[in-house]
């Protein structure tokens, strides 16, 4: 199976549907298809080993995934937010490629001998012109489809390999061919660069939806294309979603978006108080929290629409809660979440997650597989099931503190902390300590016109949680550091407590 067998079943079945366009500008899958193929021969007769992209989101992107898929070659979108140094070295690494770029990105690098740059405007324009002459997949199941650079916060970037038989598993599991009708449309605002982007895309067509494209995140700009496109379905991370409530309070507005159905969101942790706040504004949507991980080819536990409205509805403390856990694994996919002696835990005992499945990569160029004899990959998250097996992420494996030799997780801390009336947000974090180590040091954000002291808060967690959780230094902020995808930085939080 390749990913280019995707759009071929759109094209054939609904070949003059429109797959990617907004206002005047539509595109359908009769002529994405023909125009992958132009685009394919036109890799192939480059010579590059991979495809890559530099670029917001555009139809160029779908135009490439399946392209590249076609031509047997390695499709590799790069963050347009790296910094020169980040970019130059990352296109010397995939060498010789073909990039599509937008000028403006392009233009301060130094491009590698070896990398053949099309302006995006240029190559779109071309490939449509393109008779699209039929041409056979050439990329195989075992194949590599998509290289994803990691953050490489860390340390240098490491490429993650997706391959087409991983991708495939996740969409056809997951994915019904056909279903949506053809007046459904998906608004997609995160990054192309980003496995949410690239299974935005895969997503939309196996189900042959309209996509509509927001190159910048806006939350006036996506209410209004919501209003004008008529979207149906969307997809969003957390910061998103609370810039639009805060947008549509703030405003005192209420949201006149009949056509709205779904919104999914994921990609970091979603505030209890924003998903409830977003519920209550959008009561006819149907909410969904999808988590998953670049080496699980995206999605691997969803908390569906039924989920979010037995727990908001629930006078039960421990299902309502439910609302900031990610639901339950996919039906293709499991999950266990072990100890420190790599043994399974019981439910509400804090651990390492592993999943296992088809649509699991968990692979690394240069590096290899992660996954275990068993199939089994450590996604260094950590968190836990509850009675229900829902579960509940507790951050990342490298988050957790050690205090005078004791493990402390800093979501059971931020819980509390969160738990607090005047808190809106809050993030834990190690800072070094000449007696313990490390001890715990707290960033948070309160509400507006909320005044506290940080002995308060302090006392706040010892009334709930031992004396060895509570933090030793709080620090008040407008606002915490996230990425483009909601996802907490706590390197930055960490620089404000050396």
């Amino acid at each position: 199976m390749n990913l280019a067998m995707l759009l071929e079943m759109a094209a054939e079945a609904f070949g003059e549907r429109i797959a990617v366009g907004a206002e005047q500008t539509h595109y359908t899958y009769g002529q994405l298809w023909r125009a992958a193929q132009t685009a394919a021969q036109t890799f192939s007769a480059s010579g590059c080993a991979y495809v890559a992209l530099l670029d917001t989101n555009s139809v160029a992107a779908p135009i490439a995934i399946f392209g590249a898929a076609l031509a047997g070659i390695p499709y590799v979108p790069l963050n347009y937010r790296l910094t020169k140094t980040e970019l130059d070295e990352l296109l010397t690494r995939i060498a010789p490629a073909y990039l599509i770029a937008l000028d403006e990105y392009v233009a301060p690098l130094t491009l590698p001998a070896g990398v053949l740059c099309v302006e995006r405007e240029r190559f779109i324009a071309s490939v449509l012109d393109g008779a699209g002459i039929p041409s056979t997949a050439a990329g195989e199941p075992e194949d590599v489809a998509i290289q994803l650079f990691t953050s490489g916060t860390t340390g240098k970037p490491k490429a993650a390999l997706l391959r087409h038989q991983n991708l495939m598993a996740y969409i056809l599991g997951t994915i019904e061919f056909g279903s949506a009708s053809e007046d459904d449309a998906i608004l997609v605002a995160v990054p192309p660069y980003h496995i949410a982007g690239i299974s935005a895309v895969l997503s939309a067509t196996y189900a042959c939806r309209r996509t509509v494209q927001l190159p910048n995140f806006d939350a006036a700009e996506w209410l209004y294309l919501c209003a004008s496109e008529n979207i149906s379905n969307a997809f969003l991370v957390p910061t998103m979603l609370t810039r639009i409530v805060d947008h549509l309070d703030s405003s005192n507005t209420v949201p006149q978006l009949p056509a709205l159905r779904a919104i999914a969101y994921g990609g970091g942790k979603m505030p209890q108080t924003i998903i409830e706040r977003a519920m209550q504004l959008f009561p006819d949507v149907a909410f969904t929290n999808a988590y998953g991980l670049t080496e699980t080819s995206s999605t691997i536990c969803l908390l569906d629409p039924d989920d979010h409205r037995s727990a908001a509805s629930s006078t039960d403390a421990s299902i309502r809660k439910r609302l900031v856990s990610v639901g339950k694994p996919l039906a293709t996919v499991e999950l266990q979440v072990r100890g420190e002696d790599g043994v399974a835990v019981g439910s509400n005992v804090i651990g390492d997650v592993y999943v296992r499945g088809d649509q699991v990569a968990g692979e690394y160029l240069g590096a290899g597989s992660l996954l275990d004899a068993d199939g089994w990959f450590p996604t260094r998250d950590r968190g836990y099931l509850d009675d229900g097996g829902y579960l509940f992420l507790d951050g990342r494996a490298d988050d957790v503190i050690v205090r005078g030799g004791e493990n402390i997780s800093p979501g059971e801390i931020e819980e509390v902390l969160l738990a607090h009336a005047a808190v809106i947000d809050a993030a834990v974090v190690a800072m070094p300590s000449q007696q313990w180590g490390e001890t715990i040091a707290a960033a948070v954000v309160l509400k507006n016109n909320a005044a506290l002291a940080p002995a308060e808060l302090q006392d706040w967690v010892k009334d709930r949680l031992r004396s060895s959780r509570v933090p030793e230094r709080i620090i008040f902020k407008e606002q915490l550091p996230y990425n483009e995808m909601g996802k907490i930085l706590r390197r930055v939080i960490k620089l404000e407590f050396q």
